[in-house]
C-alpha cells in the first residue's frame, strides 16, 4: 500500500478538495482494504485501494452534508455525484478486457472461430452453420465450451464472480461434431 499513497493522497485531495483530514480518510481506506484483502476479495491492490478511497470520501461527504428536508430551497442548486467511472475503475475495466482478450486467445481453435463470428461479426447462428456447414446444435455446444472456458480463465485471474454475473457452469460441455 505505501507505494500508493502519494498518489493516492493526490487523487483524494484533487477529488475531494473539501476534505479536511485526509490522513484520517487514508486510515479508513487502509483499514477497509485489509478486511477486504483477508476476505479474498483483492486482486489488484492499487485499483482496488483507489476505489475504496473514493467509497470512504463518499461516506464522509455524506456524513458532513446532513440537511434538513425544509432547508433545502432550490433542489437545482444542489450538489450532485458524477457517475462516470473514475481512473481506477477505468485501470480495472481495461485489465479485465486483456484478460478476456487472453482468454478467448486460449480457446480451442473452433470455439474461438464461432464465438468471434457470433459475437464479434454478429452472425446468426444459421449464417454460421451454412459457412461452416455444422449443425446449429453443434454451434450452440461450441459456444456454451467457449462461455465456461472464458468464465474459468477470468474466475483463475481474479475477476470477481458478480462482474461475470450469474452464470455458474459446473463442468465444460461435450461437444459432439
Amino acid at each position: 500500500m505505501q507505494p500508493h499513497e502519494p498518489a493516492l493522497r493526490a487523487y483524494l485531495r484533487g477529488r475531494f478538495p473539501g476534505l479536511r483530514d485526509v490522513d484520517d480518510l487514508l486510515q479508513e481506506t487502509y483499514a477497509r482494504l485489509l478486511r477486504a484483502h483477508a476476505a479474498g476479495k483483492v486482486s489488484e491492490v492499487r485499483p482496488y485501494l483507489f476505489v475504496i478511497a473514493r467509497n470512504a470520501a463518499f461516506d464522509v461527504v455524506r456524513r458532513n452534508q446532513v440537511v434538513a428536508i425544509d432547508s433545502i430551497g432550490d433542489m437545482n442548486s444542489l450538489f450532485v455525484v458524477e457517475e462516470r467511472p473514475d481512473a481506477a475503475e477505468a485501470v480495472s475495466h481495461a485489465q479485465e478486457i486483456e484478460i478476456l482478450h487472453e482468454a478467448i486467445a486460449a480457446l480451442p481453435p473452433r470455439c474461438r472461430e464461432i464465438l468471434r463470428l457470433r459475437r464479434f461479426e454478429g452472425l446468426s447462428h444459421r449464417q454460421i452453420s451454412e459457412k461452416l456447414g455444422i449443425s446449429t446444435h453443434t454451434i450452440d455446444a461450441h459456444l456454451c465450451v467457449a462461455v465456461y472456458h472464458c468464465r474459468r480463465f477470468l474466475l483463475e485471474r481474479g475477476v470477481s464472480r458478480e462482474r461475470l454475473g450469474n452464470v455458474h457452469p459446473s463442468r465444460p460441455p461435450v461437444v459432439r461434431e
